[in-house]
C-alpha cells in the first residue's frame, strides 16, 4: 500500500457504520477491536468536487478496510498509519509523518523504503510491546530528533516538540497466540502489557481542533474470541466492534457500481469494429437479481464473481450463473439444462412402479421436483434467497417405501442412487453430534476433519441428501437445519461456508402414526390406522407433525419453513403387499443368477404359501415383507445350497412350503443340473 493510495480526496464521504464509531469514540476509547468481515472492502460514497470538472454528483467507491480507516482518521490529524503483524512486524505505510515515524521505528535500517526487518529474524513480544508504548505515547518522553545513518542529527529537521499523532493497526491478530486458552509465558505478559497500557493511555492534543484524542491500537481480528477475553473484556478503554456481512441496501450499491465497471469493461473501443450484438445495459432487474443472489457472501465476494463474468463472457444479466462458479466452482447447472426436466419425464413412470402404492405421495413428491427443475421453489417470497433447490419431508407409517422413495428421486434427478447422501439421524441424537455433521469447533478432536455433512455437499454439491428418522436428532442439530432451510447454506468448525442452493433435501420420519397416550404420556398408541381414507389419514399425520415440532420440542420455526412439503404415505393394501412380494423374490432369483449362478424358480403352490405367509400382517410394509421372506426362503435355501460342491449351471425349484413347530417353514427344493444355459422348461415361476 502506497501514501497515494492511502490519501484521501476532497469532498465529504459516508463512512461504514463501524468506521464512524471508531471515529467518534476516539477521545473516549484508547484500544479498539474489529472483528468480522474484515478482509472485505467497504463502500464510501463520495460527493464530486465541482473544480474537478462536470456535473456534481455523488458516487460509490470500494476500499479495503485499511483504506476506510485512514482516509477517516487522516482528516483527525493523524499523521502516520503504523501496521503490525507478528511476521513483518511494524511498518510505516501512510501518512505525511510516515518518513518520520519509519525512521523512529527502525533507526539506522529507516532508508530502506520497504521493511526494515530481515525476513529471518523472529519478532519478540516484548520489544514489539516497547515499541506500542512508544507509538500510544507518540514518542513524547524520548522527544527524539531523526537523524542521519551515523547517528547524528539530521541537520534539515527541528527537534520535534508535539507527539506523533499515529495509529496502529495489529494485523492478523489471531495469529498472535499459539492456543488463546493456553497461552505461552511471553504471550501472556505481552497481552497483561497490552492491558494495561489501554488504561495507562492518555489523549494527546489535535492540532487545529482543539480535540484530545488517543493514538488508538487498533486489533484485526475474525472474532471476539480470538484475542484473550480479559484483554477485550478486561478495560472500558477497550472496545469491540463487529464488521456484519453486507446487508441487501449495501449489496445493490455494489452491484450497481458493477454494473458500471462491466458496461464500460463490455464496451467496443472508439477504433474498433460496429459490433451488431452490442450487450444491452444492465437494468434495475439484473442489479436486484444480482445483489439478492449474493445474499451471505462479501463485496469482496461479489467483485471476484464480476471478474469470473468477464474472464468467461457472461452478460451481467447471467451474474449468478458467475456467482455459483464462485460458490461452487462448476459452471454447468444441471439444473438449469433440459436434462433435468427430460429426466423427470422419462423416469415418472418408474418412480411410481418402483414405488408401489403411494399414487399420491409420488404425484406430490413429483409436483415438488417438477417445482425445483423450474427453479420456483420460494418463488413466492419476496427474497427466496439462495434455498435449497428442493425440500421434502416423508411421512407415514413404517414400510411403505420413504427412503425408497428417497433413493429413487436421487436416480431420477441424477441418473444415480450414489447420488443419495444418507444420514441416519437416530446417530445425532447426542447433544454434540452437530459436530459430526459440522465439524468440531476450534481446539476439539476432529477439528481438522470437517463435518461429514459439509464436506460432502461441497465435494458434490448436486446432489439429494436424505436425513432418515429425524424425529430422532438431538434439537441442536435441528437448530441447524433451520439455518439450512432458509438461507441454503452452513459454516462448519474451520469457518468454511457449504452452500446447499443445489441440493434436494428429504427428511422421513414415522411421525405422527403413534402418539402418547394416556394420563402423563406413559404409552403409545396407534392414531393412523391401515384402511382408513387416505384425506383422513393425511389430516391426522400433519396434525400430529405439527404438535411434535409445536408443542413437544418447541420448534415450530421448522414446521414453518417445512410448509406444504409434507408428503404423507399410506398404509400398502393387500394388493400393494403381493406385488411387493414378487418384486422382492425377483430380487432374490435376480441375486442368485448373477453371483451363484443358480436359477431360482417357485411352483405355484409354494409361491401361494409363501405369499399368504409373508403378506399375511402388514402392519410393517415392504419391510416387514422383506423380513419374512428372509425367514421363509432365504435361510431355508441357504442351508440347502450352502454344502453343494457346485452351483453354477443349477436350477432349484421350490415345489413345497411346510411350516414346522418352531414357527418357521421348511421348503421341499428339486435341484437339477441344466448347464450354462440356464434351466430347462417346467411349471412355476
Amino acid at each position: 500500500m502506497t501514501e497515494s493510495v492511502m490519501s484521501p480526496g476532497r469532498g465529504d464521504r459516508r463512512l461504514p457504520a463501524f468506521a464512524e464509531e471508531l471515529v467518534g469514540t476516539l477521545g473516549v476509547q484508547s484500544q479498539y477491536v474489529l472483528h468480522g468481515n474484515i478482509r472485505d472492502i467497504h463502500l464510501v460514497r463520495h460527493d464530486k468536487n465541482p473544480d474537478e470538472g462536470g456535473p456534481e454528483r455523488r458516487y460509490d467507491a470500494h476500499h479495503t478496510l485499511t483504506e476506510v480507516l485512514w482516509n477517516a482518521l487522516w482528516q483527525e490529524g493523524y499523521e502516520a498509519l503504523i501496521r503490525f503483524d507478528i511476521a513483518d512486524g511494524f511498518t510505516a505505510v501512510a501518512g505525511p509523518a510516515a518518513k518520520e515515524v519509519r525512521e523512529l521505528l527502525h533507526g539506522r535500517d529507516a532508508a530502506r523504503p520497504g521493511r526494515a526487518r530481515r525476513a529471518d529474524t523472529p519478532v519478540h513480544l516484548a520489544d514489539a510491546e516497547r515499541t506500542l508504548r512508544d507509538i500510544v505515547t507518540g514518542w513524547k518522553q524520548q522527544g527524539r530528533q531523526p537523524k542521519t545513518p551515523d547517528g547524528r542529527p539530521r541537520p534539515d529537521t527541528a527537534q520535534r516538540q508535539q507527539p506523533y499523532r499515529v495509529v496502529l493497526l495489529i494485523d492478523y491478530a489471531a495469529r498472535i497466540p499459539t492456543d488463546v486458552t493456553r497461552l505461552s509465558d511471553p504471550e501472556r505478559d505481552f497481552f497483561l502489557n497490552c492491558l494495561k497500557l489501554a488504561e495507562d493511555a492518555r489523549p494527546l492534543p489535535s492540532p487545529g481542533s482543539g480535540r484530545r484524542l488517543f493514538n488508538p491500537v487498533i486489533w484485526l481480528a475474525d472474532g471476539e474470541r480470538d484475542l484473550p477475553t480479559w484483554l477485550v473484556a478486561g478495560s472500558e478503554r477497550v472496545r469491540t466492534i463487529g464488521i456484519p456481512l453486507p446487508d441487501l441496501g449495501g449489496r445493490r450499491r455494489m452491484a450497481e457500481l458493477l454494473a458500471e465497471e462491466h458496461t464500460a469493461a463490455c464496451a467496443p473501443e472508439d477504433d474498433g469494429p460496429v459490433s451488431l450484438g452490442k450487450p444491452r445495459r444492465p437494468d434495475e432487474h439484473d442489479i436486484d437479481t444480482f445483489a439478492r443472489a449474493t445474499a451471505g457472501l462479501t463485496l469482496r465476494a461479489m467483485r471476484e464473481s464480476a471478474r469470473i463474468a468477464l474472464d468467461r463472457g457472461l452478460s451481467f444479466a447471467e451474474m449468478r450463473d458467475a456467482v455459483r462458479v464462485y460458490q461452487l466452482g462448476v459452471k454447468d447447472n444441471p439444473w438449469q439444462a433440459d436434462y433435468i426436466r427430460e429426466q423427470i419425464q422419462r423416469g415418472e413412470a418408474d418412480l411410481r412402479a418402483r414405488v408401489k402404492g403411494q399414487e399420491k405421495a409420488v404425484g406430490k413428491a413429483l409436483d415438488i421436483l417438477k417445482r425445483a427443475a423450474l427453479g420456483l421453489s420460494g418463488a413466492q417470497a419476496s427474497h427466496p434467497g439462495s434455498r435449497p433447490r428442493g425440500v421434502l419431508f416423508f411421512a407415514g407409517p413404517t414400510g411403505t417405501g420413504k427412503t425408497e422413495l428417497a433413493k429413487s428421486v436421487a436416480k431420477l434427478l441424477f441418473g444415480t442412487e450414489d447420488a443419495c447422501l444418507r444420514f441416519d439421524m437416530s446417530e445425532f441424537s447426542a447433544p454434540h453430534s452437530v459436530d459430526r455433521l459440522l465439524g468440531a469447533p476450534p481446539g476439539y478432536v476432529g477439528y481438522e476433519a470437517g463435518g461429514e455433512l459439509t464436506t460432502a455437499v461441497r465435494n458434490d454439491p448436486f446432489r439429494v441428501v436424505l436425513f432418515d428418522e429425524i424425529d430422532k436428532a438431538d434439537k441442536g442439530v435441528l437448530d441447524k437445519f433451520l439455518q439450512v432451510l432458509e438461507d441454503g447454506r452452513l459454516t462448519d468448525g474451520q469457518g468454511v461456508t457449504t452452500y446447499f442452493s443445489e441440493c434436494v433435501l428429504i427428511f422421513t420420519s414415522n411421525l405422527g402414526v403413534r402418539k402418547r397416550t394416556g394420563e402423563g404420556g406413559g404409552g403409545e398408541g396407534r392414531v393412523a390406522e391401515p384402511g382408513m381414507p387416505y384425506h383422513q389419514l393425511e389430516e391426522i399425520i400433519l396434525a400430529n407433525v405439527k404438535e411434535h415440532f409445536v408443542e413437544e420440542i418447541g420448534r415450530p420455526e421448522l414446521m414453518n419453513r417445512l410448509g406444504g412439503n409434507v408428503v404423507v404415505f399410506d398404509y400398502i393394501d393387500a394388493k400393494v403387499a403381493a406385488e411387493i412380494f414378487d418384486s422382492q423374490v425377483g430380487n432374490i432369483q435376480r441375486v442368485l443368477r448373477e453371483e451363484q449362478g443358480v436359477h431360482l424358480r417357485l411352483s405355484d403352490e409354494a409361491h401361494q404359501a409363501l405369499s399368504t405367509y409373508c403378506t399375511a400382517d402388514i402392519d410393517n410394509g415392504g419391510r416387514g415383507i422383506g423380513m419374512l421372506l428372509e425367514t421363509h426362503l432365504i435361510n431355508p435355501l441357504a442351508r440347502a445350497l450352502f454344502d453343494q460342491e457346485r452351483l453354477a449351471g443349477t436350477a432349484v425349484t421350490v415345489t413345497g412350503v411346510r411350516p414346522v413347530g418352531d414357527g418357521t417353514v421348511a421348503l421341499d427344493l428339486r435341484a437339477v443340473r441344466t448347464g450354462a444355459e440356464g434351466p430347462g422348461p417346467g411349471g412355476g415361476r
